[in-house]
């Protein structure tokens, strides 16, 4: 039975063309070091790469936080902001807004 000549089917009949294209989807899909695992490595340093600027950025910012409260008057101000802390002859108001405030709604 003889195969039906078709213009499609006619590239393929050259044998390095067929080694050339199987090799071609080998490596892009089948290999260990395939396409699709290079893109996945990519986006995943790509990501890693975004974490590492975005903990640089934190860790600048902490130091800035850590010079500041290295002084006394720093440190005062983040005990008394952060801690409510006061003075013997003080007295603290904390004056909370409505937009602040959670509140739960019962209908």
């Amino acid at each position: 039975m003889a195969l039906p000549k078709s213009k499609y089917l006619k590239p393929f009949k050259n044998i390095f063309l067929l080694i050339l294209v199987v090799f071609v989807v080998w490596m892009l899909f089948f290999d260990a070091n395939s396409w699709l695992i290079h893109h996945e490595l990519n986006t995943e340093i790509e990501d890693l790469e975004n974490e590492k600027s975005y903990y640089k950025k934190e860790i600048e910012k902490d130091k800035k936080d850590l010079k500041k409260i290295s002084t006394d008057e720093g440190l005062e101000k983040f005990a008394r902001e952060a801690y409510y802390m006061k003075r013997d002859n003080e007295e603290i108001y904390i004056i909370e807004y409505e937009d602040s405030l959670k509140t739960t709604d019962n209908d």
